[in-house]
């Protein structure tokens, strides 16, 4: 199994204290890899292994721990007296009821719990009414550009110019599994679909009690097109209008919500820089894999610029940044991401070759006038000219700065 050295760094600090870790992502991210990973790690600290009970709820094995009297009942047949044990539990939300079980567990047993999950809003509400203050969150994601030329190692492939690895990267995205074996961009983007598929069945329609699975499978096909551009409830609602098919605003919002609920979309919200406000309308849309785009709408030149953003935010959002979308004036920055007392500013575009474009990108960065970080990232390999404090990057050499 492939090292994710990142997430294990995380979470070591909070092995044996006394809250839940809670693991949340996108289906087949890696949360329970990294599950077997922290297992590992348990391991070499000198637990014993009999005292970690690790129980993957998706798995036939343990299809009878479907409610929270079944799996606590379970895990007390598992425990001795007073043993302290590390509780493993993966995809939490199989369980009905689960938040009671695991609280109950909080309690009665000397343990140390970890749950996984693939719904954000059936974990947060549960957890927020049943273990307020009792539990940390940490967000995985699919493979970053680093973690995938980790991968790419371990598989015996080196690449001279991390560059045009890059450019593998941003046509097949980062599931963990494609890049465990050698597969083409036909194959991969059927298994793309096929993790989209189940994320959007059981993650977001059954989750959701969701009806009208043909509108749903619009809204996601609009804002895959869209990667990039801002987008509203109207936008959609005129979209559907022009498909002579009339659809309730609220109706959109809730479908966005259970979309971005398991993980595969984001929203960013705007973000007014002068006024130094986040703006209510006109987010942007960005999904949890870029592959996901790929395999539902095929490469497209016109998503390529998109796909860089994706590929950008994405980075910012796992290294804990809160990531907006820029307003100044009337011009647009791509990304305000800030963490505690740190803040950059980043513009993103394909490549620099008109005035215009250098033009248009440098200048909403130069109005601003604080000291704080701002970046050009492109895929020039020559055009390196920084501009009054304003860097201009290859995306791949950002990706794979320690610091920004």
């Amino acid at each position: 199994m492939i090292a994710r050295k990142f997430y294990i760094k995380q979470i070591e600090p909070f092995i044996d204290k006394p809250f839940i870790k809670v693991l949340t992502g996108l289906r087949r991210s890696g949360k329970s890899s990294i599950l077997s990973l922290l297992k590992d790690t348990l391991v070499e600290r000198g637990i014993k292994k009999e005292s970690i009970i690790h129980i993957n709820l998706e798995s036939f094995q343990f299809r009878h721990l479907d409610t929270d009297v079944a799996i606590y009942t379970y895990l007390q047949t598992q425990i001795h007296e007073n043993e302290r044990v590390y509780i493993l539990l993966d995809e939490i939300q199989e369980v009905e009821n689960w938040e009671r079980a695991v609280n109950a567990m909080l309690v009665d047993f000397n343990s140390d719990i970890y749950i996984t999950g693939s719904n954000s809003r059936l974990l947060s509400s549960e957890l927020s009414t049943y273990l307020t203050g009792r539990y940390v969150e940490f967000h995985v994601q699919t493979l970053c550009f680093e973690e995938f030329l980790d991968f790419r190692k371990v598989r015996g492939i080196y690449d001279a110019n991390h560059r045009d690895a890059f450019n593998e990267f941003r046509k097949y995205g980062g599931f963990p599994v494609l890049h465990t074996m050698d597969c083409d961009l036909e194959t991969a983007y059927k298994i793309v679909f096929d993790i989209y598929s189940s994320a959007i069945l059981r993650d977001t329609v059954q989750r959701n009690n969701i009806r009208d699975t043909e509108i749903l499978e619009r809204i996601v096909k609009f804002v895959f097109d869209n990667i990039g551009s801002s987008i509203s409830a109207k936008n959609i609602a005129d979209y559907f209008k022009g498909q002579q098919r009339k659809i309730d605003l609220n109706t959109i919002y809730n479908y966005l919500k259970a979309l971005e609920s398991s993980f595969i979309v984001y929203r960013i919200p705007r973000y007014d820089v002068k006024g130094k406000e986040i703006l209510k309308t006109q987010e942007k849309y960005f999904v949890g894999d870029i592959s996901l785009v790929h395999a539902m709408t095929g490469l497209k030149d016109r998503n390529a610029a998109g796909i860089l953003e994706n590929i950008v935010m994405l980075e910012l959002r796992r290294r804990n940044y809160k990531v907006y979308v820029g307003k100044l004036y009337t011009t647009e920055i791509d990304f305000i991401a800030e963490k505690g007392n740190e803040k950059i500013y980043v513009q993103v575009c394909l490549k620099m070759e008109e005035e215009s474009t250098v033009e248009r990108e440098f200048k909403p960065l130069l109005k601003i006038k604080d000291n704080y970080p701002k970046y050009v990232l492109s895929l020039d390999e020559e055009w390196t000219d920084n501009v009054e404090g304003v860097k201009h990057l290859h995306i791949a050499d950002f990706l794979l700065q320690e610091n920004f």
